[in-house]
């Protein structure tokens, strides 16, 4: 199949932001007398790919829901403010990479992250002038599937394909009716996919 445009994932795609995610949150969580002291980087790799209120109740499981929420929430709102001055680690050749497949494909980002972290992603690295169209759940209150065929829609695209590296991603690529890439450099196991990648670069190769 010719595909006419690629829908990036972020975290475990593009960039890995967890050093820097692990240290905003573990300033704001320190704030607060709870039982957790800190946020690790292994505390966030089962979190990756999974909305706010589930990662809420993974890393908070002693706070009611409304708390839960309170704390999470300040804690995003901390990182996107870190993220856009500071960045993250971008993962190898993406820059070029997303220079060469910006000529010949339209490029989108949907995240399952709050509204402003692909802002600070963008503004951070530079990268805003390679993508024409993004979308998360803090925007819209939707799941990724759903962002997914929001973003094909008001774009007309008629021969999109998803890359993303965790099962939700390969999930909600299937129920969004979108082929998927499996960014296998990323944090997840996906069993099920058209075809992966080991580096971001080889995306050049197979996406012909």
């Amino acid at each position: 199949m010719k595909f006419d445009s690629i829908i990036f994932d972020l975290d475990g795609t593009l960039w890995d932001s967890t050093v820097e995610v692990a240290k905003t949150w573990s300033t704001i969580i320190a704030k607060y007398n709870l039982s957790r002291k800190e946020v690790t980087v292994e505390d966030l790799k089962p979190c990756m790919g999974k909305l706010l209120d589930e990662i809420a109740r993974i890393l908070l499981p002693d706070l009611d829901e409304e708390m839960q929420m309170k704390i999470i929430n300040e804690c995003c709102k901390y990182e996107n403010e870190y993220l856009r001055d500071y960045g993250a680690t971008l993962y190898d050749k993406l820059e070029e990479t997303l220079e060469k497949l910006a000529k010949d494909y339209k490029l989108f980002i949907v995240s399952n992250c709050q509204d402003g972290y692909i802002e600070s992603f963008f503004n951070s690295h530079g990268l805003e002038k390679y993508f024409i169209d993004y979308e998360c759940p803090g925007r819209t209150g939707l799941p990724k599937a759903e962002n997914i065929k929001l973003v094909v829609e008001r774009n007309n695209l008629k021969n999109p394909v998803y890359v993303g590296d965790t099962q939700g991603d390969a999930d909600a690529a299937k129920a969004a009716n979108v082929p998927f890439i499996y960014a296998k450099y990323g944090f997840g196991d996906v069993e099920e996919f058209e075809d992966k990648i080991e580096s971001f670069e080889e995306l050049l190769n197979i996406i012909k």
